[in-house]
């Protein structure tokens, strides 16, 4: 007598969740609340043009409301650390353009996160020194193709150099849309050139982009104004960080930065604004969503260096979505689990992070090779019925988008 196993208990349904219903930004329809947060992957060519295994990683979490690409460099110089991605010539936009393409085909939406690293690079990176609003350098050290060496002191801009850096970052934003990202987001956080020119501690400048907040505020405003004006405001995220210390950022005065940042810009008409690290208790946080508005993505606290949440940060996007946030982005959570929607929207249980070192190490090992649930399921009842019929490979991919960093900073919660 043939004894016929059970099949794998069926998942709790939970109570239904915001998280899932459908919303709009802009002219995007998405289907669920739940934004892939973007995160440095450093699976870029040198000369940061993405490459084929990229299309895969972000076409397999197609599922998401909406993807914000991993950051790009607007020109050269801006360029972090090894393997990051750019959008300043023609090759990286035909590179894009095969992520696009994938994660169409799979049914999601793209924005492509635009970022100039100021002092967070190196030489050995960029081949060129750092700039920056000040010449203040990275007080811990950055990695470079040949290990992790000691911060130079960046070369603080001029007044040419500032202007020459805005127009790079609109003519990156058309390339963004030439490449197919429905929108861009301009990265004014987490120690970067723009929060570098926010925070007192990275900005010693004593002309019209230093000293009070209305003269730090003033380079993110002329960028955001000219990604705007050359793609439409409605294309166009900001992302900002307040109080986030990451790559020796010391803002000083962060209650008035943002106040008056987000006072600026809450007329322009944005696609939205973007908060990192955000807490629904947070003063700061409720006068923000207070000031804006449009859309809000919000980012939860989730920890430094510390395990994902059981539930990859489900409940913490709960409570800012009840505190007036109008999407959750989450970043780990989508790294280790491409069906992250549908796991949360059941109430299954998220795949492990595997070992940092494999977030930013190149290759398919701990990118594109995290299970779904439905093939995780599929191997469990394989291995309990040994006389059922074999289960075929399940691919989150369309066989039509299979295209052929190390980071000083952890990835976003």
């Amino acid at each position: 007598m043939t004894t016929t196993a059970a099949a794998p208990e069926a998942q709790h349904v939970p109570a239904a969740s915001r998280l899932f219903e459908p919303a709009r930004l802009g002219a995007l329809r998405l289907p669920n609340r739940l934004v892939m947060a973007p995160m440095t992957r450093n699976r870029a060519a040198a000369d940061g043009v993405p490459q084929s295994i990229m299309a895969t990683y972000y076409a397999q979490r197609a599922s998401a409301g909406l993807i914000i690409a991993e950051a790009a460099t607007p020109n050269a110089v801006g360029q972090t650390y090894p393997n990051i991605t750019a959008i300043h010539n023609d090759a990286h936009v035909a590179g894009w353009r095969q992520v696009t393409g994938a994660v169409r085909a799979a049914g999601g939406r793209m924005f492509l996160q635009i970022q100039h690293g100021g002092r967070v690079g190196h030489p050995d990176n960029s081949g060129h020194t750092p700039v920056a609003p000040s010449p203040v350098p990275l007080p811990e050290g950055i990695h470079t193709p040949s290990g992790h060496q000691d911060a130079v002191t960046p070369r603080e801009l001029t007044l040419d150099e500032i202007h020459a850096t805005v127009a790079d970052f609109a003519a990156a934003a058309r390339r963004a849309i030439d490449a197919g990202f429905a929108g861009v987001e301009v990265h004014a956080a987490n120690g970067y050139l723009i929060h570098q020119f926010l925070g007192q501690g990275t900005n010693r400048r004593t002309d019209a982009y230093g000293g009070p907040v209305a003269h730090r505020i003033r380079f993110a405003l002329e960028v955001v104004r000219a990604v705007a004006a050359e793609i439409g405001p409605e294309r166009v995220g900001v992302r900002i960080s307040p109080g986030l210390t990451v790559n020796g950022m010391d803002e000083g005065d962060t209650d008035s930065i943002y106040r008056a940042l987000v006072g600026e810009l809450a007329g322009a008409g944005l696609a939205y604004l973007h908060v990192v690290f955000a807490e629904p208790d947070s003063a700061l946080f409720r006068e923000i969503r207070a000031a804006w508005p449009g859309t809000l993505i919000a980012n939860p606290l989730l920890g430094w260096g510390v395990p994902l949440p059981a539930d990859g940060g489900k409940q913490a996007g709960e409570r800012l979505l009840a505190a007036g946030a109008d999407l959750i982005s989450l970043g780990r959570a989508f790294l280790a689990n491409p069906d992250l929607v549908e796991r949360l929207a059941i109430g299954a249980p998220l795949n492990p992070l595997r070992d940092k070192g494999q977030m930013y190490a190149g290759g398919a090992d701990g990118y594109t090779d995290y299970p779904t649930l439905d093939a995780t399921l599929g191997a469990t009842w394989a291995e309990a019925s040994p006389e059922a019929a074999p289960v075929p490979e399940i691919s989150a991919v369309p066989e039509a988008a299979a295209f052929s960093e190390v980071s000083a900073v952890p990835v976003a919660s």
